[in-house]
């Protein structure tokens, strides 16, 4: 017998899940053709990464399953955007967890394998920055500030040679943590 995970968010034009809404339950790098703006969403299950502009691009949000009733509220939870322009569905992942992280961009300073949350690289790896990073296995967010607080970057399985190209430029990573169906 097989188990079947379904994720979904369904997103609102206006607070308290009013006006027009969208549903999803994969990714979508567009979603001006279905809303004008989003200012509420509902997580029903799974986690997403919603971003501010199309393609995925710009500033990142984490949402796990929830209720998100107000843009101003979530600000205050850390959101530094006020509008979702695409959301990207983040697969549960069972298993290990194996990220790489490299103080300089293509690979270069020190480096450090990961395998847990990190929440100062600083102060456990004598890191003083992250700009590329490998990850083997798993999802992970990165976050610009020690203790997961500040801006985010969903990172999947893959190499990223150099953040800065991937339009991050000026960000420092310094914690990490797994995506986990229990975070």
């Amino acid at each position: 017998m097989s188990l079947v995970f379904t994720v979904e968010i369904t997103f609102y034009e206006e607070k308290n899940f009013q006006g027009r809404s969208y549903e999803c339950m994969s990714d979508c790098s567009d979603m001006s053709s279905y809303l004008s703006r989003c200012q509420s969403c509902r997580v029903e299950s799974g986690c997403f990464m919603v971003y501010e502009r199309n393609n995925y691009m710009g500033q990142q949000f984490f949402m796990r399953r929830g209720e998100y009733n107000d843009m101003q509220r979530m600000m205050c939870m850390g959101m530094m955007f006020d509008n979702m322009k695409s959301c990207r569905m983040i697969p549960y992942h069972r298993g290990q967890f194996r990220m790489k992280i490299y103080e300089r961009e293509n690979y270069g300073g020190q480096s450090y394998e990961m395998m847990d949350d990190c929440d100062n690289i600083q102060d456990r790896h004598r890191m003083s920055d992250c700009q590329s990073c490998n990850v083997m296995d798993g999802h992970w967010l990165m976050y610009e500030q020690a203790h997961y607080k500040g801006r985010m970057m969903y990172m999947r399985p893959g190499e990223y040679r150099s953040f800065k190209d991937m339009g991050m430029s000026g960000m420092r990573f310094m914690s990490m943590r797994r995506i986990m169906e229990s975070m």
